[in-house]
């Protein structure tokens, strides 16, 4: 997968928390934005994709990571030596590790059994110390475990440092100030829906508060996995990572969004599977998760989106041994049932045209 570089973060300081201080600049990614037509009973819809696999660190949690370090360092200086926690399920650790480092700085992650060996040894490679959790939740996920365990590290240290993605205001605001207006820029402001996988709500409510300020009548869609709290009051366990929660969000208002559409872990994987068969681009769970409730829940819908943005968060890096992996999906007892859902969906005229993806559509380009 293409890797942009590493981000332009200099030694220099701007206590203001800007969007134009130097920390928060390297967030300016200028991911592209790429079409493809998505067909499906003989129709043919096209959908604009915002490509967040081309960040530094292959994920959107790239611009979240710059995003709470530059809060971090506004707050108080982030002195060479300074020791940094924050609970991830990979994304962002790899992102904060990869920042933190150019700052001469250190981090430790605490992660769940969800988070595969090749992402722990990828967190490592960046520089992190890997802290493990076991223990389910209340709710049957790891989530609540890993924040407690943060917390703990944190009464045993006091000079731990703890961005806390699940409420800091500096998660959204990134995604409001530069995601949006980025979006905004690229589509010249004309488009009238996104779709945003949610998990803590940070890049929804961003994104959400920016493209309204200046677009008030776009649409909004949160994509959120079966079992997820986020959009629903009863929790359970699921398979996907980067999406979903066992808690709520601590951003998310309901103004943000107009409704959540929610999928399951096999819908999420077989369009993962789908796409890459069809484009030869590999994606992560959550953006299989996008395509799945883009194509369940808007092209057949009367006076649909005629210029729908589908944010996908990350690549299938991370996801080889996963979502991927005939044998990962047997273990867990849903390859079959992924197997169905891709039966179905081709049976249903399901497609995406990958060569859009050379030629932009209606004229939108990075």
């Amino acid at each position: 997968m293409p890797d942009a570089g590493s981000p332009t973060v200099t030694g220099q300081r701007d206590t203001s928390g800007r969007v134009g201080s130097p920390l928060r600049l390297a967030a300016h990614t200028d991911t592209p934005l790429w079409p493809v037509l998505v067909r499906r009973r003989g129709g043919e819809h096209p959908l604009w994709l915002k490509l967040e696999l081309f960040n530094p660190t292959g994920s959107i949690k790239y611009r979240t990571a710059v995003g709470l370090v530059a809060a971090l360092d506004a707050e108080r200086p982030l002195a060479p030596g300074t020791q940094v926690v924050e609970s991830t399920s990979g994304n962002l650790g790899l992102a904060l590790a990869r920042v933190l480092s150019l700052l001469h700085c250190h981090l430790t992650v605490v992660v769940d059994p969800k988070v595969p060996a090749t992402v722990r040894d990828r967190l490592r490679a960046e520089g992190a110390v890997v802290a493990p959790v076991d223990e389910r939740d209340t709710h049957g996920g790891y989530l609540l475990t890993r924040l407690a365990r943060v917390r703990e590290l944190c009464a045993e240290d006091p000079a731990l440092r703890w961005p806390d993605q699940y409420s800091n205001p500096a998660n959204p605001g990134v995604h409001r100030d530069i995601t949006a207006r980025e979006l905004l820029r690229q589509t010249g402001g004309d488009l009238d829906a996104v779709l945003v996988a949610v998990s803590t709500g940070g890049t929804l409510v961003g994104i959400s508060e920016g493209v309204r300020q200046a677009r008030p009548g776009v649409r909004i869609y949160a994509v959120d996995v079966q079992g997820s709290l986020v959009t629903r009051d009863v929790g359970r366990s699921h398979l996907l990572t980067g999406i979903g929660s066992s808690r709520k969000s601590s951003f998310l208002r309901p103004g943000h969004y107009d409704e959540a559409l929610r999928v399951r872990d096999v819908e999420a994987f077989a369009y993962c599977r789908m796409f890459l068969d069809d484009t030869g681009l590999a994606i992560g769970g959550s953006g299989g998760a996008v395509l799945a409730a883009y194509v369940g829940g808007l092209p057949a819908a009367t006076g649909g989106p005629r210029r729908p943005v589908a944010v996908i968060p990350d690549g299938g890096d991370n996801y080889g041994v996963t979502v991927y992996d005939d044998g990962w999906l047997a273990r867990h007892g849903v390859l079959d049932e992924t197997r169905a859902v891709q039966e179905a969906a081709r049976a249903d005229g399901v497609g995406f045209d990958g060569s859009a993806l050379a030629a932009p559509l209606g004229g939108w380009r990075r």
